[in-house]
């Protein structure tokens, strides 16, 4: 089931009208809580697209109202769908993206390894002649 939008907006208008009560603005809301003014205003505005996934945004919720005094357990409980559906999201590239860079080194990963296999085969080998040499064996 999920929640109608006039339900979203009559939870952002609590969440509004608290803030107001508390004589709170977004901006100080903001520094006590870390959470974006935009984000905040996208709670209030009971518009949760805005904001950047449903698992962000139950945690933005939960520590909004916390910050407001408010129970965010029982607004969870009263709305469980509440941020359940994912929006869909249109990714670009670049940072945080599973965009295929460049990399000048990555076609030979194996020569360091091919490396260390032989010096390692070279040591081994020394030590036996060596060690025939000195007539250990």
């Amino acid at each position: 089931m999920m929640i109608n939008q006039n339900d979203m907006k009559s939870i952002g208008q609590t969440f509004q009208k608290r803030r107001k009560e508390l004589n709170i603005s977004l901006q100080e809301a903001e520094n006590a809580t870390s959470i974006r003014s935009s984000y905040l205003q996208a709670i209030e505005d009971g518009d949760v697209s805005r904001l950047i996934s449903p698992v962000y945004a139950t945690g933005f919720l939960k520590q909004y109202a916390n910050f407001l005094g408010m129970d965010a357990e029982e607004i969870i409980r009263e709305y469980p769908d509440l941020f359940s559906s994912s929006p869909s999201q249109e990714f670009s590239y670049g940072i945080g993206t599973l965009e295929a860079r460049g990399n000048p080194g990555a076609g030979v990963k194996w020569f360091p390894n091919a490396l260390w296999v032989l010096a390692t085969v070279a040591v081994l080998v020394l030590a036996w002649y060596l060690a025939r040499f000195l007539a250990i064996i």
